[in-house]
């Protein structure tokens, strides 16, 4: 490590006095100029993890559905998944250091994780829409450079994209090929292969209009478009080209407010969706006749791909192990559903995808999805090995059929990582091999009606969780109370957690109405008002 080249880097993206920023469960995010000094460091970081694990690494310049402004960094690891946790504290570490302290902290970090300073280092960089992106992955490129690091800058590319990208590298090309062009034939050659087989004809079937959140899904979707089949008709709302990035659109609007995207025209029962800002995440909707919306949300995204799965697995005969990762904000409709009437087991684990990520990795086909739209489907190498054998050498036919369309749909998921591209042409080749409309998948089960809020505290540490965030362990008295409000209402629970990366604590409620789930909601907010030190006035009624 050459210490003038670190002093004088380090001097152009000085770190702001008496900042403090924390490696959160998806990286670090912040206003956009407040993040100079953490995109140089991260760069550095990337190289140092790089050289331990000897493998390619990602930068992705980011901060996903926040506003505009703000920005973010996430690290992606060997295979396409999450830094490693004991890697956050690094990562933490680094970013918070005095300027004086940064050689130090790096020989330090260097000592913990056994890292060899002389061994070689590839880093993978991709970058959102948003103005500030381009000149912060520059700051990120500047900490490669310092510790002689090796570096591929894809540019403007989704999150899944670039998760997809370092995974292709580090597993040389059995994944796919590490290009764009790459991503996009393999996707499309899987999708084309499936909607083949589908017998439904129609344009209303196969017309899906896409509110792209004014973000880089619509950048992408244009450049893949020549690659869908002709059928296919896709319309992109939202495409970045008039309004600011996540403003009253995309995934997390529509799912928070439950209400359309501004900037997309609905007609009764179209079928709809929006993407995040980066595109990891997806819900669906329409509206009814009656004007009334419908969210199709993470659980019924995840409960259609299980019911999918269920039927192929029973036509090809194979007793593979398959279960559904749900958080605590997954509805109890859903999971009601998939444990008592599709037999499927469920496990609830903490929030963040990581932790979903991680679980799911237990089972041969494990499905994850949060309730915002974020999730996937895992095979696991020896499930693949079987599926593809099958596909190839299975006598039966419609054993063999069947084979060959779970072997189109582990080509077609992006096991990465949750992609907003990748879980809709899921979807909507699902919908077409089934012959589903949009409402009849909407009524596989109802959802209970259900809110979320949060509140302002003065420290989000005053709150403690455990049994999967599902109830609270400090501060004393808020589980009690939180147990005294359920009781008063029918079908109700409610929880409340910190924020991972602010002093806010989210509260969910669901009940019998939504008057009740609003009214549980209200109260169980007044008692973390109460209880955990709430900033401002008291929460007024909804």
């Amino acid at each position: 490590m050459d210490s003038e080249a670190l002093k004088k880097y380090s001097a152009l993206h000085p770190k702001p006095a008496g900042l403090t920023l924390q490696y959160g469960t998806a990286g670090f995010r912040a206003k956009a100029e407040k993040l100079d000094h953490v995109m140089f460091r991260m760069g550095m970081l990337a190289v140092l993890r790089s050289k331990a694990v000897a493998s390619t690494i990602g930068i992705m310049v980011t901060a996903s559905h926040n506003p505009e402004e703000d920005n973010g960094v996430k690290l992606v690891d060997p295979l396409g998944e999450m830094l490693h946790p004991s890697w956050e504290e690094y990562a933490t570490q680094l970013a918070n250091a005095e300027e004086h302290e940064l050689q130090q902290t790096i020989t330090e970090i260097c000592q913990k994780a056994a890292v060899n300073q002389h061994k070689d280092a590839s880093v993978f960089i991709g970058r959102d829409t948003r103005p500030s992106s381009e000149k912060l992955s520059q700051s990120a490129i500047d900490g490669i450079f310092v510790l002689d690091g090796q570096y591929h800058d894809y540019g403007l590319v989704t999150t899944p994209q670039l998760h997809y990208m370092v995974c292709c590298q580090n597993t040389q090309g059995q994944y796919g090929k590490a290009t764009l062009e790459g991503y996009y034939e393999k996707l499309s050659k899987a999708f084309t292969e499936l909607i083949k087989q589908s017998s439904s004809s129609g344009e209303s079937q196969k017309h899906l209009k896409i509110d792209c959140a004014n973000g880089i899904g619509a950048l992408k979707l244009s450049e893949m478009e020549p690659y869908f089949p002709k059928e296919v008709l896709i319309q992109l709302y939202n495409d970045g080209t008039k309004e600011k990035l996540n403003h009253l659109c995309g995934a997390d609007f529509v799912k928070v407010h439950q209400k359309p995207p501004r900037g997309l025209d609905m007609k009764p029962n179209e079928r709809c969706c929006s993407f995040d800002g980066d595109a990891d995440r997806i819900v669906y909707y329409y509206q009814d006749a009656t004007g009334l919306f419908h969210l199709i949300d993470g659980d019924k995204i995840a409960t259609l791909i299980s019911i999918f799965l269920k039927e192929l697995l029973a036509k090809v005969g194979q007793t593979l192990k398959m279960a559904v990762v749900q958080t605590a904000y997954a509805n109890g409709s859903s999971t009601r559903y998939l444990e008592e009437t599709l037999k499927v087991p469920v496990h609830c684990v903490k929030t963040g995808v990581k932790h979903l990520h991680h679980k799911a990795q237990e089972f041969d086909i494990g499905v994850y999805f949060e309730a915002n739209g974020h999730g996937t489907v895992l095979f696991s190498k020896a499930a693949e090995t079987k599926i593809r054998r099958l596909a190839k050498e299975e006598k039966d036919n419609e054993k063999r059929e069947a084979a060959k369309v779970l072997e189109n749909m582990i080509d077609l998921i992006n096991q990465t990582v949750g992609d907003a591209v990748s879980d809709m042409l899921v979807i909507e080749a699902i919908l077409a091999l089934k012959g589903l409309t949009v409402q009849q998948w909407d009524a596989v089960y109802t959802d209970l009606p259900n809110r979320l809020l949060k509140i302002q505290v003065a420290d989000r540490r005053v709150i403690d969780t455990t049994d999967a965030e599902r109830r609270a362990v400090t501060p004393p008295g808020l589980q009690e109370k939180i147990d005294a409000l359920v009781k008063k209402y029918k079908l109700s629970r409610a929880f409340v957690r910190p924020s991972g990366t602010e002093d806010v604590v989210r509260i969910y409620a669901e009940a019998d109405t939504q008057e009740n789930a609003d009214a549980l909601a209200h109260e169980v907010s007044l008692a973390v008002y109460h209880l955990a030190g709430g900033k401002g006035a008291p929460p007024q009624p909804l």
